[in-house]
């Protein structure tokens, strides 16, 4: 039942351990579910993964998994525990029996990836030395194999079929909400497990659909969808055009258009991404939209919709440079004017050739 060759998930363990011993770290406790799957092959929720430095990874799963993760995972060695007690229990133990001094944590702010749990390990381990890994992680996850390849090109197909409902059932008076449940049914029916949609009718960077705001008789609506295929996302977004918004919704479409181009155009091998993220600015301030222009062009794309490099909300990876097998979004930034949301978003595979288009 697992997805994909076992060695994928084996060797991506191996890597990641090499990193451990020169980086001088004992071990790692993963807590954040994308790295979790990274590791495993598999979903799984409230995820404890252990991987020392040398050895077989550890999982500790709830009193009556472990039969069916063994069955969705490569790891063998796997731990049930009744009470959460249990599993700290079984952390502290884990860490003591291999004698670690330095134990690696994911500093992020993925699902499950605590602060309380931080804290808990911290008054449980006082003597032990908590180092963030989220470095990492990313560093390996960044670059894809491709396995992970195909299953974002799968991703990109169901969420093209999910953009298409969109642009079928958009129609004034609906509201986001509706949308997005159109667009989510259709995800799920063709296999996106934990599909993102975002709808908005007004100004708004990253809309959660309301159920009281509707679709207006002149404006614009613009929808987001993430669509996954054995969890790899591919991202996407459109502004459809309602009635007759005017002139001003024109000629913001039309530039972002020109700025899409600029981004394809720009991003190379070798290229850092700050130095496209310069023109683009320089762009959207010489046609007069620099005040509408929300800065960070792109972001990698994988186990997250929204992965390192991260340009839209982490100023530093700016500075990272294109490479080849990143998956990226261009140009995800959307311009914000009165009327609403205008955004044209794809997800592009890094090769040496180009940018393979995926959505």
């Amino acid at each position: 039942m697992i997805r994909g060759n076992p060695e994928i998930f084996r060797r991506r363990v191996e890597r990641f351990q090499k990193l451990l011993r020169e980086n001088e770290i004992d071990g790692a406790v993963i807590r954040t579910l994308s790295s979790f799957i990274y590791f495993t092959g598999t979903k799984w929720l409230r995820p404890s993964l252990f991987i020392p430095a040398e050895g077989e990874p550890l999982v500790y799963v709830v009193k009556g998994e472990a039969e069916l993760f063994k069955r969705k995972s490569w790891i063998e060695n796997v731990v049930e525990f009744q009470k959460v007690e249990d599993l700290m229990a079984g952390v502290v133990s884990w860490i003591h029996r291999n004698g670690m001094e330095r134990v690696g944590l994911e500093f992020g702010i993925e699902r499950d990836a605590y602060l309380i749990f931080l804290k808990i390990f911290e008054r449980l381990n006082p003597t032990v030395e908590i180092v963030d890994i989220l470095d990492l992680t990313m560093g390996l996850r960044m670059i894809k194999d491709e396995w992970e390849l195909d299953n974002i090109r799968k991703a990109g197909k169901i969420a093209q079929k999910g953009m298409k409902v969109s642009e079928d059932v958009i129609k004034p008076g609906m509201s986001e909400l509706e949308i997005a449940a159109e667009v989510m049914r259709e995800l799920m029916l063709n296999g996106s497990e934990d599909p993102k949609v975002y709808v908005s009718t007004t100004p708004r960077a990253h809309a959660e659909p309301f159920r009281d705001l509707k679709v207006p008789e002149n404006g614009v609506v613009t929808v987001v969808i993430g669509a996954d295929w054995n969890h790899y996302y591919a991202n996407m977004a459109r502004t459809f055009v309602i009635g007759d918004p005017g002139e001003s919704v024109k000629k913001a479409i039309e530039v972002k258009e020109e700025a899409y181009k600029l981004a394809l155009e720009e991003t190379r091998i070798g290229v850092p991404l700050a130095s496209v993220e310069k023109k683009l600015a320089n762009f959207f301030k010489e046609r007069g939209f620099d005040d509408a222009y929300i800065a960070g062009y792109t972001h990698g794309v994988g186990l997250l919709i929204e992965e390192p490099p991260i340009t839209t909300i982490v100023v530093p990876q700016r500075a990272a440079k294109v490479q080849e097998n990143m998956v990226l979004t261009i140009i995800h930034p959307p311009l914000m004017i009165p009327q609403g949301t205008i955004k044209h978003e794809d997800t592009y595979i890094v090769k040496k050739n180009g940018l393979e288009r995926v959505t």
